[in-house]
């Protein structure tokens, strides 16, 4: 494994780029959740806990800054 370190622009663009990522799948379970009509309780805590780690991953984003 390199010993590089990652300069500022490139941290900067990778979390720009991951949170682009982040927001698409927010707005896709969003919309799922109103478009099942009758979910099942399976269902329900996949995307909770899809939504749940997505939202963890922003928050470790945001302390990278």
């Amino acid at each position: 494994m390199s010993d590089k370190k990652v300069d500022e622009e490139t941290l900067r663009t990778l979390r720009h780029d991951i949170k682009n990522q982040l927001s698409t799948i927010h707005l896709a379970l969003e919309t799922l959740r109103y478009e099942i009509t009758d979910p099942t309780e399976d269902f329900n805590f996949c995307l909770e806990t899809i939504f749940s780690s997505a939202t963890k991953i922003n928050e470790l984003l945001k302390d990278l800054q």
